[in-house]
């Protein structure tokens, strides 16, 4: 593999008879063939061939590759959003009586899928806290399937040790799905752990511009090969302009990242010395109870940043009122800073009981630290909490 950056900027399609230097887009529902036998052989796949851009289109192939490359993933199939992939691939891979270990801490749509949806095709869910890792075996049945985690989690930013969790999934031979969303294929790669299938809601940070919707799923070929045929039958492609916006999204990833890390850092760092917050929980900052693990499995620390306010829910929503410079949005890896509660939005569908489990309090506030200068976005955050 090239440098990171390089494969990201230089991975494209091959270019046409116009000799463009950037990839056009492909805005085209379908493809043509020569003759009768070229598109049976097409169907067939016996060579490899646009046939239907709910199956592939270039813009989408490139997308998907610089992700693989990006990963070290065998392959991939793009989805229209985060959670279409997160979705198709549990589908593709589960049967009815299959069994899930998941650490407790994910995204409350995928709580949603867990606990509403996949029982009733019977796919049983059993879930075990971050902070009891290393107990997770007694959880592992001789049904169970899949082991799934995010790390780190959203949103109360724990760390899970890839490497550990690797390890057990090849011990009990299951596949292990990482959510690597909050990452980023820049700062984390899961497969070097043993993670067999890792998975984006490409909204986020890939995007970094709160522009497009996508998801992909990258990994094991075999796999994959279940996910794609599985998409291809369900439909929830990704759309050839997404497609598009996004590979050039990528093209600046290593560069915005970084950006982002240095300012979440400095942002960590003031809202630890405020006296109105609780509580920070960062990656990189040395009081974070993974931080070791951060620095083995990570390149820097992300720009996610969740803090307690003191007051609890009251003290949170005067906080949010507050706000000037900083957005009141639930999307998050955008170039601009964006405050969310999740306790009232992202994870409000889950009881006071399953919040508090996964560390989501009263007065928990998420904070998506975006690029604009770090003394503009701590000033707007230090007036908000006085």
């Amino acid at each position: 593999m090239e440098n990171f950056e390089t494969s990201a900027i230089r991975t494209q399609t091959e270019r046409t008879q116009f000799d463009e230097h950037t990839t056009p887009l492909y805005l085209t529902s379908s493809f043509i063939f020569q003759d009768a036998e070229d598109m049976r052989a097409s169907f067939a796949e016996e060579k490899p061939k646009n046939l239907y851009s709910r199956f592939s289109n270039p813009n989408v192939t490139e997308f998907t590759d610089k992700i693989a490359i990006m990963e070290g993933a065998e392959a991939g199939y793009a989805f229209a959003t985060g959670m279409a992939a997160i979705y198709s691939t549990f589908a593709a891979l589960l049967n009815a009586g299959d069994h899930i270990v998941s650490c407790q801490s994910v995204f409350g749509s995928t709580h949603t899928l867990f606990t509403k949806y996949f029982p009733k095709w019977n796919i049983e869910t059993t879930y075990f806290k971050a902070g009891d890792a290393e107990n997770v075996e007694q959880y592992i049945k001789p049904n169970t399937k899949i082991l799934y985690l995010e790390t780190p989690t959203n949103p109360a930013i724990e760390i899970l040790d890839l490497e550990f969790f690797g390890q057990i999934a090849k011990k009990h031979n299951l596949i292990f799905i990482v959510d690597n969303c909050f990452a980023t294929p820049y700062l984390q790669q899961p497969i070097k752990y043993g993670a067999d299938v890792v998975v984006h809601s490409a909204t986020k940070l890939i995007d970094g511009q709160g522009r497009v919707l996508g998801g992909v799923a990258v990994g094991k070929a075999d796999l994959i090969r279940e996910i794609y045929l599985f998409a291809r039958n369900t439909g929830p492609a990704m759309s050839p302009f997404n497609a598009w916006v996004l590979s050039k999204s990528l093209e600046t990833l290593a560069i915005r990242v970084e950006k982002h890390c240095e300012n979440a850092l400095k942002v960590a760092e003031f809202l630890e010395s405020h006296p109105n917050v609780e509580l920070v929980k960062y990656p990189f900052l040395k009081s974070h109870p993974s931080y070791e693990i951060a620095k083995k499995q990570m390149k820097l620390g992300g720009n996610i940043v969740a803090f307690e306010i003191k007051g609890g829910i009251e003290g949170g929503r005067n906080f949010l009122d507050k706000i000037k410079l900083c957005s009141l949005s639930a999307n998050l890896g955008d170039t601009r800073t964006i405050v969310t509660h999740p306790a009232s939005t992202t994870h409000s569908k889950l009881t006071d009981e399953e919040r508090n489990e996964v560390g989501i309090t009263a007065g928990l506030v998420r904070c998506s630290v975006g690029l604009e200068h770090v003394d503009d976005i701590i000033a707007d955050l230090k007036q908000a909490l006085d």
